[in-house]
């Protein structure tokens, strides 16, 4: 390489031999950079790469973005993702068990589609404890109006139930009269 001036690489094609064995270790470049960035992140946690890199700037350290990622990375500062805030959902009281028919109904949407193009809800409504079947109605679209609609037949039909599970969600509203 030196007698013929000519690159690494080019000189381990012409030997047929792989450049990673040439190869030798060198020493991890930009030391002072390195430690600034370490200094940096361990005052602000919150900082990525570039906002690092914006201060290294100011204190006269140019560098290449991409070099900048890459030396970030292998410091292992990058910031851990946020998880969302845990809330409780819904009542922490057992649900109560169905004794007796018209305790209580379970109420759910099924979805599915004709082929590729059209799709359909289906609205179903059960009687928990006999696992009665009170109500399917199939639509390509099912309002709340329409729910509310079906429930009142229903009612008038099998009685006022004690309470409506809809998706584990307890109700106790008054259906009709």
């Amino acid at each position: 390489m030196r007698n013929h001036d000519i690159s690494q690489r080019r000189a381990c094609q012409l030997v047929s031999v792989d450049p990673k064995t040439v190869r030798r270790t060198r020493p991890p470049d930009c030391p002072e950079i390195r430690e600034e960035m370490k200094e940096i992140a361990g005052k602000r946690r919150r900082f990525g790469y570039r906002r690092i890199g914006i201060l290294l700037e100011r204190k006269g350290m140019l560098m290449n973005h991409k070099k900048l990622y890459r030396l970030y990375r292998e410091e292992g500062l990058s910031v851990k993702r946020r998880r969302g805030r845990k809330r409780a959902r819904g009542s922490r009281t057992p649900m109560p068990g169905a004794a007796h028919p018209n305790a209580r109904w379970s109420l759910d949407f099924l979805a599915d589609s004709f082929g590729a193009s059209r799709k359909f809800r289906i609205l179903a409504v059960i009687d928990d404890c006999c696992r009665e079947n009170l109500c399917l109605t199939a639509d390509t679209s099912i309002s709340g109006a329409r729910v509310a609609r079906e429930l009142d037949a229903l009612v008038r039909i099998y009685g006022k139930p004690a309470c409506i599970v809809s998706d584990n969600v307890l109700c106790r509203e008054n259906l009709a009269g």
